[in-house]
C-alpha cells in the first residue's frame, strides 16, 4: 500500500495560512504530488495587469517553500482567477477589467513558456449566473487562454460552472475551435462524468468523496484526477475539504478493492504525469 500514489490535483495555499505545513501533513498521510493553483491572495489587490504578476510569484514562492520543506513533486497552475472579473468590473469599469484580466493570461502563459509553471489556470468563468456582459468577456478571457495553451501545448485548468455534460460539450468546442486538444482541458470540481458522451475529450477532475470517485469508477473508466480544493484559510480550517483526504480516500478504497491498484496508478501518477511533464 505504501507504494501507491495520492496526487491532489487541486490545491490552494496563502500566505498566511498554513503552507508548507499542510503539506508536509499531505505527505504524512501518503501523498506523493499535487498541482498547486493560484487563487486571488489578500496580499495583493489587482487593479491592472501588471498585479497579476505579483501574485504568481506568491503562488511559485509557495510551492518552491514546500517542495523544499517534503520534495514532493509539485506541479504549479497560474491564471486569472475568472469572479474576480466581477469586483474588477465594479471598480474599474468592464472594459479596463477585460484588459487587466487578458494581461493577466498572458502573464500566466509567459511563466508557463518559461518552465516555471506547468499549466494555465485556475481560469474560466463564474460559476453561477453573472450579468450577460461578465460571462461575455469571461468567454473572451478564457478563449485567449486556450490560444496560449495551444501554443504551448499545455492544460488548461478550468474553473466554471458544473452541473451538466453540455459544460464540457462547450468546452471541448471552444478548445477544437483554436486548435487545442480537449485532452488538455481539465475540468476542476467535475461531476463524476468520464464516459466519452459526458466529457467530450475534457479530463475531469473529480471532488474526493468516496460517492464520487465509486460512482465515475462504476462506469468501468478511471479517465480522471482527484482533488480537494483544499483553501488553506486560516479563517476556514479545512475547506474545501482536508489536504490529507486524496491518500486517505486511495488508501481506503485500494484497502476496500472498491479502488484496483492498477486504477490508483493511472488516476493519481499517468494521468498528471502525461498532463504536466509533457
Amino acid at each position: 500500500m505504501g507504494s501507491v500514489p495520492a496526487y491532489d490535483n487541486h490545491v490552494h495555499l496563502t500566505p498566511s495560512g498554513r503552507n508548507s505545513e499542510a503539506v508536509m501533513e499531505f505527505k504524512a498521510a501518503g501523498g506523493t504530488g499535487l498541482t498547486l493553483v493560484t487563487l486571488p491572495y489578500k496580499e495583493v489587490q489587482v487593479s491592472r495587469g501588471s498585479d497579476f504578476m505579483r501574485s504568481y510569484e506568491i503562488t511559485l514562492s509557495l510551492a518552491e517553500k514546500a517542495f523544499q520543506r517534503t520534495g514532493l513533486e509539485i506541479r504549479v497552475a497560474v491564471g486569472p482567477y475568472p469572479v474576480l472579473l466581477i469586483p474588477m468590473a465594479a471598480r474599474l469599469g468592464a472594459e479596463r477589467a477585460e484588459e487587466a484580466m487578458m494581461e493577466g493570461m498572458d502573464a500566466a502563459a509567459a511563466l508557463v513558456a518559461e518552465g516555471r509553471a506547468c499549466a494555465i489556470g485556475e481560469i474560466g468563468r463564474p460559476h453561477f449566473d453573472a450579468p450577460a456582459e461578465i460571462m461575455e468577456a469571461s468567454d473572451r478571457i478564457l478563449r485567449r487562454g486556450m490560444e496560449h495553451a495551444k501554443e504551448l501545448d499545455r492544460p488548461v485548468i478550468i474553473h466554471c460552472e458544473s452541473g451538466s455534460a453540455e459544460t464540457n460539450r462547450y468546452l471541448s468546442e471552444v478548445a477544437r475551435s483554436v486548435g487545442l486538444d480537449p485532452g488538455l482541458v481539465v475540468k476542476h470540481s467535475s461531476p463524476p462524468f468520464v464516459t466519452a458522451e459526458e466529457t467530450f475529450g475534457v479530463v475531469p477532475s473529480i471532488p474526493a468523496s468516496k460517492r464520487l470517485v465509486a460512482e465515475a469508477l462504476g462506469k468501468g473508466i478511471d479517465r480522471f484526477m482527484m482533488e480537494t480544493d483544499y483553501l488553506d484559510d486560516p479563517e476556514k480550517p479545512g475547506a474545501i475539504m482536508s489536504v490529507t483526504t486524496v491518500p486517505k480516500k486511495v488508501r481506503s478504497m485500494v484497502a476496500s478493492g472498491a479502488m484496483s491498484e492498477e486504477s490508483a496508478f493511472r488516476i493519481c501518477r499517468d494521468i498528471p504525469d502525461r498532463l504536466y511533464r509533457r
